[in-house]
């Protein structure tokens, strides 16, 4: 029976239990003396048998089953007490980050989940000689009262539809104000909206190494506005994406950063946006030991003045731009059989470019922009992209076997430029001795790739 239950004075619920007491088993009688003692062998078999098949059956009939031996062995009486605590729910009040006052992830959650959103996509992606339809999701986040946002440029490259889905479930069709691959990032705009929470932009230089963060995301593209939470395990990190793209000063964190979560915020403590998150480390299935809590966040610092351009001017002001078509990494085998020293091949230039004016020509090898040498393409246009508009450089040329310096001053990339993707483009590494599939110097073996062919290293200009 049941008696006794009670609250005690740190507010823990007793149930206390006591056996009653039972009638005298018949069993413990002997009806004649000339019977025989009862073997304590068969009562112990019998209670095991009742056991194992209450176990089968089920929990609840396990317990009947677990009192019956116990009653058979005749085990003493005892009582149970079974402890409850009972506490207030905690209410978590809705602040407003101001960099002066620590948040935790609840007043996070509640204060900025609502300027969180869910991103969809659709397009089109081709298969050889068909197309078919694609659909991805992402996350983003609300920056102004009227509807603009950020997300990852990778969210919604390609797509021919964009869609938004905010807390309060609305969904809104959204259009891309702009976005660019070098940096990963975009900016969208929702129409007809008006009020919206935008979060606050805090400091990425000011993060420190065990500082804790989180992130509210789209994780998987169906558990919508799940946040989750870490720390800053490094900054200044440099990562290659899956496409080779290398993105560098990243910040690293064990916040857990799934499919999904591309776009979405990076809270500090004081729950101002400090980065965007972009990517996770993985080994893609793979047999090696599995990798966990490494991802990535691009420090919003490092995107903010892009983002601001986009939504003032439509494009990024004050970009350099040389105007050098095509250029390729020179490779090992360019180097031992035409004797030519580590750079970038221009493979074109364009007529009216600060490099056209800087006396830059086809067939030219660029070794150095100032005092860092040049390696690959990519590296070219990373050091490039360190200048702004109007930023005079002094760029060293190898052509027909003599190096020699020419000044250039880097034009600015205008809107027409960036939206026709003439960005000057890194070159597609070729590799070594690949002249069968693709030819090093552009084209497909015709007039190209014969008007492109190095000629000026065997015939001096």
């Amino acid at each position: 029976m049941y008696d006794q239950n009670h609250f005690d004075g740190s507010g823990t619920y007793h149930y206390n239990y006591s056996q009653p007491a039972q009638p005298s088993d018949p069993w413990d009688r002997q009806t004649s003396p000339s019977q025989p003692p009862q073997k304590k062998k068969s009562g112990a078999g019998r209670a095991v048998a009742l056991v194992l098949c209450c176990a089968l059956v089920g929990g609840g009939a396990g317990v009947g089953g677990a009192a019956a031996y116990s009653h058979m062995n005749r085990a003493p009486q005892s009582e149970t007490t079974i402890y409850r605590n009972e506490t207030n729910p905690t209410a978590v009040q809705v602040k407003q980050a101001d960099g002066l006052t620590p948040m935790s992830l609840s007043e996070i959650s509640a204060a900025y989940t609502d300027s969180c959103v869910c991103i969809a996509v659709t397009g089109m992606a081709t298969n050889g000689w068909y197309q078919q339809p694609t659909s991805g999701a992402g996350s983003g986040f609300i920056i102004s009262e009227d509807g603009y946002i950020i997300t990852n440029y990778h969210v919604i490259d390609g797509a021919t539809s964009i869609q938004v889905t905010l807390n309060n479930g609305d969904t809104y069709d959204a259009k891309l104000v702009g976005g660019e691959e070098l940096n990963d990032v975009a900016v969208l705009k929702i129409d007809g909206v008006s009020g919206l929470k935008p979060v606050v932009l805090g400091d990425s230089d000011d993060l420190v190494v065990g500082e804790q963060v989180c992130t509210i995301g789209n994780a998987l593209g169906t558990l919508s506005f799940s946040q989750t939470s870490g720390y800053v395990s490094s900054t200044g990190r440099s990562i290659t994406m899956s496409d080779g793209t290398v993105m560098n000063n990243m910040i690293q964190t064990d916040c857990t950063i799934n499919s999904g979560n591309s776009g979405g915020p990076l809270f500090d403590s004081y729950g101002r946006v400090v980065g965007i998150t972009s990517a996770k480390l993985s080994n893609n299935g793979s047999a090696q030991a599995a990798i966990e809590g490494i991802g990535f966040a691009i420090p919003i610092n490092d995107v903010i003045g892009i983002v601001t351009d986009y939504m003032q001017y439509g494009y990024v002001t004050g970009r350099p731009y040389m105007g050098i078509l095509n250029p390729r990494t020179v490779t090992e085998d360019n180097m031992q059989y035409f004797g030519w020293p580590a750079g970038v091949y221009v493979n074109g230039v364009e007529e009216g470019s600060c490099a056209h004016t800087a006396g830059i020509r086809p067939g030219d090898i660029i070794t150095k922009i100032d005092d860092t040498p040049i390696t690959d393409a990519n590296q070219m246009v990373a050091v490039k992209n360190s200048y702004r508009a109007g930023d005079t450089v002094s760029i060293e040329v190898f052509r027909s076997g003599e190096t020699f310096t020419l000044n250039l001053t880097f034009d600015e990339q205008d809107n027409n430029t960036q939206s026709s993707g003439v960005q000057d483009p890194p070159a597609q590494p070729t590799s070594s001795g690949n002249y069968g599939s693709q030819y090093p110097y552009g084209g497909d073996g015709g007039d190209e790739f014969f008007n492109n062919f190095p000629w000026s290293y065997f015939f001096r200009r």
